[in-house]
C-alpha cells in the first residue's frame, strides 16, 4: 500500500491536458500538441503540430473572460482532432479512389504506310491519344466530385456542431423549464420568493438527472465506451507525469483515473453554477419590476448568462487543478462522481497511445509548470 501511495503522489502540477479520441488520445502542451491514434492495422499513428495561441487584447486574459475564450478554443481544437482521429482509425467513411477503367487491347505496335503528304501514324499512337483524352475527362470529373464531397463533408461537420449545440440547449435549458411548467400549478403559491426557490430547485434537479441519465446511456455504446477507456488512459498518464515517475505502462497503470481538471468535472461545475445563478433570476426581476419573468424571457436570460456560467466554471476547474486542499476536493467531488460514467480503466494498448502523445508535448524548459 505504501508503494502504491508513493506512485500516485502528486509532486508537480502541469498545464498539459488532453482529450480522448476515436482509438487514440490528443495531448496539448504549452508549445506542442500531439495526437496518437491506432489505425486499422493496429499501428500507432502520431501527428503533432505547434500549439498556437492567437494574440488577443489584454482584457481577454481577465478572469471569467479568459474562460469563455479558452472554452471556445478547446472546443475547436477538440473537434478538429476528433474528426481527424475518425479518419485515421478508419471509423469515418472516406471517398475511395475509383478503379481505373481497363482499356481494350487494340493490337501490337505496327507501322502503317501512309501517303507521301501525310505523316505516318501507328495504332498505338491513336490509342494513346484516345486514352489521354479519356483520362483528362476522368480527372476533371474526379476533381468535380472531390469538390462536391469536400463541400458536403464541410456542411455535415457544421450541421453536426449546430445539432449538438441545439441538443445540449434543448436538454439542459428548454426541457427542464418546460417540465417545471407542467408541475408549477401544483407547487407554486402566492409567495414570489418561495416560488422562485421551487422553480430553481426543481429545474436544477431535472438538469442533473438529465445529464447523469444521458452520460449513463451513451456509456453503454461500444464505441463510446472504448473512447471512455482512452479517457482513463489520458488521466492516468497525466497523473504519472505529475508524480515525477518514468512514463511506462506499468507506472501509468497504477495511477488514479479520476482527475480534477477533467472536462466532465468542468461540465458538472457549469451545471451547478447555472443552478445557483438561476436562484437569483426571479428575485432580481421581482425587485426591479415587481413580478417574475415570463417563461420566454426567463429562457433568454439563461442564454445571456451562459458566458458567465462558462467563465465561472473555468475559474473553478483551474483553481481545483492548481491546489489540493479541502476546498478544492469539495469543488472536485461532483466531477469525480460523474467521472465514474465517463472514465473507464484502459488496456495497455491505450496507455501506450497516451504515453506517446504526452511525451511529444512535454517542454524542455518546464513551461508547463503551474
Amino acid at each position: 500500500m505504501k508503494e502504491k501511495n508513493e506512485l500516485t503522489a502528486c509532486r508537480r502540477k502541469t498545464s498539459i491536458g488532453g482529450q480522448a479520441l476515436m482509438e487514440g488520445i490528443m495531448m496539448r502542451g504549452p508549445k506542442m500538441t500531439a495526437m496518437a491514434v491506432r489505425n486499422t492495422k493496429g499501428e500507432i499513428v502520431v501527428e503533432e503540430f505547434e500549439t498556437t495561441t492567437k494574440k488577443r487584447p489584454a482584457f481577454c486574459r481577465w478572469p471569467i473572460i479568459r474562460g469563455v475564450i479558452g472554452y471556445i478554443d478547446t472546443m475547436k481544437l477538440g473537434y478538429k482532432c476528433l474528426m481527424r482521429s475518425a479518419e485515421l482509425s478508419g471509423l469515418e467513411d472516406v471517398v475511395e479512389e475509383k478503379p481505373k477503367k481497363k482499356k481494350g487491347k487494340r493490337g501490337v505496335e505496327e507501322t502503317v504506310e501512309a501517303p507521301a503528304n501525310e505523316a505516318p501514324t501507328t495504332e498505338v499512337e491513336e490509342t494513346a491519344q484516345e486514352n489521354s483524352q479519356e483520362q483528362k475527362d476522368e480527372t476533371a470529373g474526379e476533381k468535380k466530385e472531390d469538390k462536391v464531397s469536400a463541400w458536403m463533408m464541410g456542411l455535415i461537420s457544421v450541421l453536426s456542431v449546430v445539432l449538438g449545440f441545439g441538443l445540449a440547449i434543448g436538454l439542459f435549458i428548454l426541457l427542464p423549464t418546460f417540465l417545471y411548467g407542467l408541475v408549477a400549478p401544483y407547487v407554486e403559491g402566492n409567495n414570489l420568493v418561495i416560488n422562485s426557490i421551487w422553480k430553481s430547485a426543481i429545474e436544477g434537479v431535472l438538469k442533473v438527472v438529465l445529464l447523469v441519465g444521458y452520460m449513463a446511456a451513451i456509456s453503454l455504446m461500444k464505441d463510446i465506451r472504448r473512447t471512455y477507456m482512452f479517457h482513463g488512459a489520458e488521466h492516468k498518464t497525466i497523473f504519472c507525469y505529475e508524480a515525477g515517475l518514468p512514463l511506462t505502462v506499468e507506472n501509468v497503470r497504477l495511477q488514479k483515473r479520476f482527475h480534477p481538471r477533467c472536462g466532465t468535472s468542468f461540465l458538472i461545475l457549469m451545471l451547478l453554477v447555472s443552478i445557483f445563478i438561476s436562484f437569483f433570476i426571479d428575485p432580481i426581476s421581482a425587485a426591479i419590476s415587481g413580478e417574475v419573468l415570463p417563461l420566454g424571457w426567463r429562457v433568454l436570460v439563461k442564454f445571456a448568462l451562459l458566458p458567465i456560467i462558462v467563465g465561472i466554471g473555468y475559474e473553478l476547474i483551474k483553481f481545483a487543478g492548481r491546489h489540493d486542499n479541502l476546498l478544492t476536493r469539495i469543488i472536485s467531488l461532483p466531477g469525480v462522481w460523474l467521472q465514474h460514467l465517463t472514465v473507464f480503466e484502459p488496456d495497455d494498448g491505450m496507455i501506450e497511445c497516451a504515453i506517446i502523445a504526452v511525451e511529444r508535448v512535454i517542454p524542455d524548459d518546464g513551461s508547463d509548470n503551474w
